[in-house]
């Protein structure tokens, strides 16, 4: 079914989409879109960061200063 539109048929979807909600409400729309994807990837980052913060802590050596040198 989607297969069809072609050009023409997404010029007249944006029109239409347009007419509908007009030109403020799209922007702001899309701002709004951008802000959302901006916190996602800030919390993506803090999340690794921390993964990686919790993974250096377990990996640390706990082994006595005495019998580090026996190996």
């Amino acid at each position: 079914m989607l297969n069809n539109i072609g050009l023409p048929g997404l010029l007249l979807i944006a029109v239409v989409v347009l007419v509908l909600f007009g030109r403020g409400k799209i922007s702001s729309l899309m701002g709004e879109v951008g802000k959302g994807i901006t916190s996602f990837k800030k919390g993506v980052k803090e999340g690794a960061d921390e993964l990686e913060q919790d993974a250096s802590e377990v990996a640390k050596d706990v082994t006595p200063e005495t019998d580090k040198d026996k190996v």
